[in-house]
């Protein structure tokens, strides 16, 4: 990765941490939920995104870098929470996809974050069990 790219991963992923403690506090927000790789923990990341019939769509900013994605190819049952209720499902990854198209078609303002910050942005759907 070059330098420049590495400078803006490090400077956005811990404005992020700090951003996320308190974003998953929110009872509206919507979380991604994921089991951690090594700990084996339940690891929740606060996610934009959108619920389209069964299946909810987010684009990941950095791709393979995001640990949520990491945990997802080690375990890819999630759980995600939208307005406040709880659903389980399977997580896809979707390196094929156009992320550009899809956070046009998911039009947020989280969107419009991920395009401005995201480096390697990568299309995760998540197929709702319920």
């Amino acid at each position: 990765m070059p330098r420049r790219a590495e400078s803006k991963y490090r400077a956005v992923t811990a404005f992020q941490r700090k951003l996320n403690a308190v974003m998953r506090r929110l009872p509206l927000q919507t979380l991604l939920e994921t089991t951690g790789r090594s700990s084996g923990l339940a690891r929740r990341t606060p996610v934009g995104g959108r619920r389209v019939g069964d299946s909810f769509w987010l684009v990941s900013e950095f791709g393979e870098r995001s640990q949520y994605v990491r945990n997802i190819k080690a375990d890819p049952r999630v759980r995600v929470r939208i307005r406040g209720r709880w659903h389980t499902g399977t997580a896809h990854l979707l390196p094929d996809d156009d992320p550009i198209a899809r956070l046009r078609a998911l039009r947020s303002l989280n969107s419009v974050a991920v395009r401005v910050i995201g480096a390697e942005l990568l299309t995760v759907r998540v197929d709702l069990e319920d």
